[in-house]
């Protein structure tokens, strides 16, 4: 399996704009022999609008997802993005898995940071949400959810090889850290890659820290962004390259709670 992961700056409100970049992305991993797509937490809507992401919600089956499931099928490229999304007078900060077939899988993001999510989103309740592409298992987190180690952890003891994390990390004195050595971690101690994807440039509430890393089993990272700047990241998903190190990092066998 081939991924890419599209570091872009959001056009804050503007869903159509949003989607016609992810458009873009998408025809380029295609052409890049790509067979997945991941974009950033809230792309579809840009993540720093405030109060004006409520008159952007919709639900899962809602136009946003339709679109985006049209150009996964005008591309043939798998995608995953986050979008803001409306179900039962709430609203939840949510990224969706759409296919080239039809296939649609949504998680809602279960760790809220700060006043800022936590005055617009409901939190979803912290589960293992899985799905199959390209005979591999793989699971979806957002942001701030995979700096709780046990949430990739449910993700591994559910089968998965890869972790996809659309993410809005803001620039700051962590960011670095976060993206470019928790995430190596987060990977190593379950024996998974793991995909980070983030934002760049600025809105009028955040600067965004890019860095956006795919990071592998043993720790290494297969790819990775500047902090500046747009950027479509290309990496190979193979974890048959990394069972030396799952022999020798057997942490998911040996766990005991």
């Amino acid at each position: 399996m081939k991924i890419a992961a599209l570091q872009m700056q959001a056009t804050p409100g503007n869903v159509a704009a949003n989607l016609e970049r992810i458009e873009k992305a998408a025809r380029e991993a295609a052409r890049d022999g790509a067979d997945l797509l991941v974009a950033p937490e809230l792309a579809t809507t840009g993540y720093g609008i405030g109060e004006a992401i409520r008159d952007l919600t919709e639900p899962a089956n809602g136009p946003t997802i339709g679109r985006l499931g049209a150009i996964a099928a005008d591309a043939g490229v798998a995608i995953v993005a986050g979008f803001a999304e409306a179900d039962g007078g709430s609203v939840w900060n949510s990224a969706a898995f759409v296919t080239p077939q039809g296939q649609t899988t949504v998680y809602r993001k279960s760790h809220l940071y700060g006043d800022y999510e936590r005055n617009l989103f409901q939190p979803g309740s912290p589960r293992a949400v899985t799905f199959d592409h390209g005979g591999r298992k793989l699971g979806m987190l957002i942001c701030y959810d995979v700096e709780f180690p046990e949430n990739v952890r449910k993700l591994a003891q559910a089968g998965c090889s890869l972790v996809l994390v659309p993410t809005a990390l803001p620039a700051g004195d962590h960011a670095e850290f976060i993206a470019r050595r928790m995430i190596p971690v987060r990977a190593f101690e379950n024996q998974v890659f793991v995909a980070y994807v983030n934002h760049c440039g600025a809105d009028d509430r955040f600067a965004y820290a890019g860095l956006s890393t795919i990071a592998a089993p043993d720790g290494s990272v297969l790819a990775a962004a500047e902090a500046e700047g747009e950027a479509l990241l290309l990496a190979t998903i193979q974890p048959e390259d990394f069972t030396q190190s799952a022999a020798q990092n057997t942490y998911l066998r040996d766990l005991r709670i």
